[in-house]
């Protein structure tokens, strides 16, 4: 059966949140892939490419599956009440309800997932808890028909594994050997755990100010802090 898989398309979004998936999405048979946002006019990416959305969250068909990228522009999204209701609204109908990177504390902004096991990037694990969600460390999690990947570049992963479960295991490995997905970094620094102190410092500080946006705005939501 053709398949309708919708990726939320915003303001400062993490290109590759949405450009990784994307690609392993759009090899699907018989796969229409939706780039939602509340109007179709471009937006600009978190590091400045411009991206065409190609529905809006009123025309938008139900969706098999429901993707939720990261970046810093889902900071805003956490109380942005239209898109919180799209969301709940498509999740009900959903086969699969997704996210990649920090789109994880949207669904999470939802309601989506309390009692679950989730994932995002490591800089906002310690977010989870907040929204009820089970922090569980690794490239892809699943809990039930809830998909959540890792930070940015796990959302290849997140996406191959989605293909797996859709198209079978051979398609995937299709996909994966048609994009020569085979990672071997150059460097050791992918996690906080295996990157230089100095290194680990300088991320923490460049993220900073995102950061205590986003902490301020999970407690105004969480706890009803003024």
């Amino acid at each position: 059966m053709p398949l309708h898989i919708g990726l939320l398309t915003f303001p400062r979004v993490q290109r590759l949140d949405l450009t990784g998936p994307y690609e392993v999405f759009a090899t699907l048979p018989e796969t229409t892939i939706h780039l939602i946002w509340k109007t179709l006019t471009p937006i600009t990416a978190a590091t400045g490419l411009i991206l065409t959305p190609t529905t809006t969250i009123t025309d938008c068909p139900p969706l098999d599956i429901i993707c939720i990228p990261g970046g810093i522009g889902i900071n805003a999204l956490l109380t942005d009440e239209t898109i919180l209701a799209f969301v709940k609204t498509q999740s009900n109908t959903a086969r699969y309800i997704t996210s990649v990177c920090t789109g994880a504390l949207l669904l999470g902004a939802a309601g989506l997932l309390a009692g679950k096991r989730a994932t995002t990037h490591w800089s906002a694990m310690d977010f989870l808890p907040a929204f009820g969600a089970i922090p569980t460390q690794s490239r892809v999690v699943r809990d039930g028909n809830i998909i959540t990947g890792g930070g940015v570049t796990a959302g290849i992963d997140f996406a191959l594994t989605l293909a797996a479960e859709l198209a079978g295991q051979s398609a995937a490995e299709t996909i994966q050997l048609s994009l020569e997905y085979a990672p071997e970094p150059p460097f050791n620094a992918g996690t906080p755990e295996t990157a230089p102190p100095e290194v680990l410092a300088a991320t923490r500080a460049r993220g900073a100010a995102s950061r205590a946006e986003r902490e301020a705005i999970i407690e105004r939501i969480t706890l009803g802090a003024p």
